[in-house]
């Protein structure tokens, strides 16, 4: 497991009021960005049940693969051996996370979902993937 407890403990330097970007967890579970990433992958789940039965194996499956890779790669760092495989493994999550957001994008411009699910799956990535890069540039500059 990567010892990151200086990176979940960090209290913002401005002191704008702003909550920690992570309080000490003990597992993944309690990273933020896990907890996020999961909702993101729970907003997707719902909303896709509403898709054409036609997308089921097209657009369906693939942004649910994609929601749940983003969610999953954060876990699978979390229990590596290092903050290096940790990182590489939020990389790939930031990866998943532009997947799914072109998934997003494309049903909009084919008419595929509501508006208004689509909004909050692209809402969500934006948040997701904000939390991933500051997550990410915390951990490089403790290497």
């Amino acid at each position: 497991m990567v010892k990151l407890r200086d990176a979940r403990s960090r209290t913002p330097k401005d002191g704008d009021g702003r909550e920690p970007l992570q309080k000490t967890p003990g597992t993944y579970q309690d990273l933020r960005v896990w907890q996020r990433a999961m909702e993101l992958a729970e907003t997707c789940y719902a909303a896709t049940r509403q898709f054409p039965r036609e997308e089921i194996y097209g657009l369906t499956s693939q942004i649910r693969h994609a929601a749940t890779s983003v969610v999953a790669n954060i876990a699978e760092g979390y229990g590596r051996e290092s903050r290096g495989d940790f990182i590489r493994f939020l990389r790939a999550s930031q990866g998943s996370l532009k997947e799914l957001e072109t998934h997003v994008i494309l049903c909009r411009r084919i008419g595929v979902g509501a508006e208004e699910d689509l909004g909050h799956m692209a809402k969500g990535c934006e948040e997701v993937g904000k939390m991933l890069r500051a997550f990410v540039r915390y951990l490089e500059a403790r290497k």
